[in-house]
């Protein structure tokens, strides 16, 4: 375990913002992981996804971060969906319930194409 974590923002349009986050998510870098994305949301893309092909830790802190941006995102009238989970982690999702909650796809590509089509505007 180390203290790297790395977040990018590779996409933004409209409400939806994809963010990928490489390193670990521990008791150290969770809060920087949750300041990000909350900016993200607060930029005006509540519906986030996070890219987590790059994770190779995750404690109990970032499962809390995790939660809180859901919060976050749901306060927003957003979502939270979780791509490329690595299979440790989407075990501990699993075995705390979380996976019920968060939706999660095998990559972001996956997770993009899931999300409903937005409504045309009233004409």
């Amino acid at each position: 375990m180390t203290d790297d974590l790395t977040l990018t923002t590779t996409h933004t349009a409209g409400p939806l913002a994809v963010l990928r986050i490489g390193g670990d998510i521990a008791m150290q870098t969770a809060p920087a992981l949750r300041k990000e994305a909350l900016d993200v949301i607060a930029q005006g893309h509540p519906h986030l996804i996070l890219d987590l092909t790059g994770i190779t830790f995750c404690d109990s802190s970032g499962f809390n971060a995790l939660i809180g941006i859901m919060r976050c995102a749901t306060a927003a009238h957003g979502s939270l969906t979780l791509a490329a989970v690595p299979d440790r982690m989407l075990r501990m999702l699993d075995l705390t319930g979380l996976s019920t909650i968060m939706q999660s796809y095998p990559d972001t590509d996956a997770a993009m194409n899931a999300r409903p089509a937005t409504a045309p505007e009233p004409a």
